[in-house]
């Protein structure tokens, strides 16, 4: 009986979980292919770029090919090591609208993505930057299609949730639980309200008018914050200007990360740098994280142990704790086949669940220990630490 109602209680609450953690992802402004508009204005794309030459040439060459008439391109090398500053210099050669810039030491009370980006928008004309990662690429009609929506929402800062472009078995496993974990977050729908203070911008791409920019301090306001574009979307929305998140899957795709070592390092540090700026957060996600665990060890063998119950003489309760864990498994399949659809891969993958959700909990368990050890963080060189604020 002491089974039985535990497997009902856990039914219950698995159920009324997966329906909330999969309803938080509402995009309503979505991004579509657009012409650019009558008399243009000038828009800068910056991108920063540190040991980038794995990427740094597709998306420059995505970022030059745009159908938006009046664009500059400035990419800023953040002292790279690699072949990284030798490709921009070829592809300025061919296109007179790349700018290429060195740049300077890193001065010691900046983060290093903040200070790159301040040194682009230094160099930049245009009436709007757009900000851009090395690793996103855009289609032809990017430009113009977010920055006529962004007219179009009255925005002041649009950013996009775009297509995340996964090709191996652990990007396919992995990034769905990550991208589902953001939503619930960072709710757009939240984010979008003007009442509310919920704030978040993706680094990946921002469009915010130069105005609103320079009127909030730019980047030298967040220049201390590792996650600069959460620091910057926050100064632009509690300043009074208008925050807007949205669907860019049509026109902007990112490739963050390649293989299972690049993915643990990445998210290790971006779990570890969100933790360490909001310490309030460390037990929450602690505490989230192994319960991920737990559901992750514990999904696969619930049918499993209801039919060892049954075997031994179980009868209908062991028969309905096996239809009970079945009934979870099937609300589960059909949330993360719908999220699989969405991030453009195999419906198969759905059952990798178990398995991604456990890889990421130990990402956030691995994060939080950093964080309360005070080992922190290496990043391209670069060492993080709890106390460097």
């Amino acid at each position: 009986m002491i089974c039985f109602v535990i497997s009902t209680v856990l039914c219950i609450l698995g159920l009324i979980i997966i329906y909330w953690i999969h309803n938080q992802y509402h995009l309503d402004i979505i991004v579509t292919h657009t012409p650019p508009p009558a008399n243009p204005p000038p828009i800068s794309i910056c991108i920063p770029a540190r040991n980038e030459e794995k990427n740094i040439r597709r998306c420059v060459e995505s970022a030059l090919g745009q159908d938006y008439p009046n664009l500059e391109v400035i990419v800023l090398d953040d002292r790279s090591t690699d072949a990284t500053p030798t490709l921009l210099q070829d592809i300025a050669s061919r296109d007179s609208r790349l700018l290429p810039i060195t740049g300077s030491d890193l001065p010691d009370d900046w983060a290093g993505k903040p200070h790159a980006l301040y040194q682009a928008a230094a160099a930049a004309r245009g009436e709007w930057l757009c900000f851009v990662d090395a690793d996103t690429f855009l289609a032809p009609s990017a430009i113009s299609s977010c920055h006529v929506k962004a007219v179009e929402t009255r925005a002041d800062l649009f950013t996009t949730l775009h297509h995340q472009i996964v090709e191996t078995f652990w990007e396919k496993t992995i990034m769905p639980i990550v991208m589902t974990a953001l939503s619930v977050g960072f709710p757009p729908r939240k984010v979008n309200d003007p009442k509310r203070r919920n704030a978040i911008a993706n680094g990946q791409f921002i469009l915010v008018k130069r105005a609103v920019y320079d009127a909030i301090g730019g980047h030298e306001k967040v220049r201390d914050q590792i996650v600069e574009d959460k620091a910057l979307s926050e100064q632009v929305k509690w300043n009074g200007y208008r925050l807007i998140v949205a669907d860019g899957s049509q026109v902007i795709g990112t490739r963050m990360y390649t293989s299972l070592a690049e993915m643990w390092e990445g998210w290790t540090k971006n779990i570890y740098l969100g933790l360490r700026d909001h310490p309030s957060l460390l037990l929450l996600g602690a505490f989230g994280a192994t319960l991920a665990l737990l559901a992750a060890l514990f999904l696969p063998i619930w049918p499993l142990l209801g039919l060892m119950w049954y075997f031994k003489s179980g009868g209908w309760m062991a028969f309905a704790v096996i239809l009970k864990s079945l009934i979870v498994w099937g609300a589960l399949l059909y949330a993360r086949v719908g999220v699989a659809r969405g991030m453009g891969i195999s419906l198969w993958y759905a059952w990798t669940t178990p398995l991604g959700a456990g890889i990421f909990a130990a990402m956030m368990l691995a994060s939080a220990w950093k964080v309360v050890s005070g080992k922190g963080v290496t990043w391209r060189g670069r060492k993080y630490r709890p106390t460097a604020n």
